[in-house]
């Protein structure tokens, strides 16, 4: 049995599916990467696993159990996530937005215990972070601010992370710091990841299973060996005879 899983799940807005019938399982600790073109519908299937879209038909399962039984407390220590959206009001140092990920632990007063400043830090360290802990998040850089949303979502201590096109804002350097530290979290704590990316090299290298989007569907899941052959992905892209001519002659590799 896996320890995630969806059954039949729908997703969409205002009633309307957008995607129908996503079905895939994953273990515990692996990283399932979510690819497709743009407007594929990556980022609401992640909102609607992560419970900020209301799913319209099917189940989310995890280690058997129906997430639609969860209250809010349980989906906030169970599952992390980091979307595109950024925080958009008042002056907030780095260690507020990051201390922010303790919530679902600090009680209705919101206070932080010493156990969770250490937590805090910890992570804050983990991710690389701790130097700038004191800085406005305004004033950081995209890369910098991508990694203290990292360290936001770590710090809740989730079994699941979710994470929507995380590399995005990155250059190369971290990138692969990013990378590194999630894989450092799936062996320490058997963190499992579910996350989307636009570049196919990232996918390749660190998914256990990707799922394919296009369309109304998921057109495609498995291991990167049986999903990223030349043909599929021109297909799931529509690549066509002169963008594939145009990439040999420059030398692009498209994965």
């Amino acid at each position: 049995m896996y320890y995630f899983r969806t059954e039949k799940l729908s997703v969409g807005y205002d009633g309307k599916p957008l995607i129908k019938d996503v079905e895939f399982g994953i273990d515990k600790g692996s990283i399932l990467v979510i690819v497709g073109p743009n407007g594929a519908g990556k980022t609401t299937v992640l909102k609607s696993i992560a419970g900020q879209l209301s799913i319209l038909s099917g189940c989310v399962y995890i280690d058997d159990k129906d997430m639609d039984g969860f209250d809010a407390d349980q989906r906030a220590r169970t599952m992390g996530a980091l979307f595109t959206d950024r925080i958009k009001s008042g002056m907030i140092t780095v260690y507020d937005v990051v201390s922010g990920g303790r919530y679902p632990y600090t009680g209705r007063l919101g206070l932080l215990s010493g156990e969770d400043e250490k937590i805090v830090f910890e992570t804050m360290k983990l991710v690389g972070i701790e130097d700038i802990c004191d800085e406005d998040f305004f004033r950081i850089s995209d890369g910098q601010k991508q990694r203290v949303m990292l360290a936001r979502a770590l710090c809740r201590d989730p079994e699941i992370l979710i994470l929507d096109e995380p590399t995005s804002f990155l250059d190369i350097r971290h990138k692969l710091e990013f990378l590194s530290v999630l894989e450092k979290m799936r062996e320490r704590k058997k963190l499992t990841v579910i996350m989307s990316v636009h570049e196919l090299d990232i996918a390749g290298a660190v998914a256990d299973r990707v799922l394919c989007l296009k369309g109304d569907k998921a057109d495609r899941f498995g291991t990167p060996d049986e999903v990223f052959d030349e043909e599929y992905i021109r297909s799931l892209y529509d690549i066509g005879d002169d963008l594939m001519g145009f990439a040999a002659d420059k030398k692009i590799s498209i994965f």
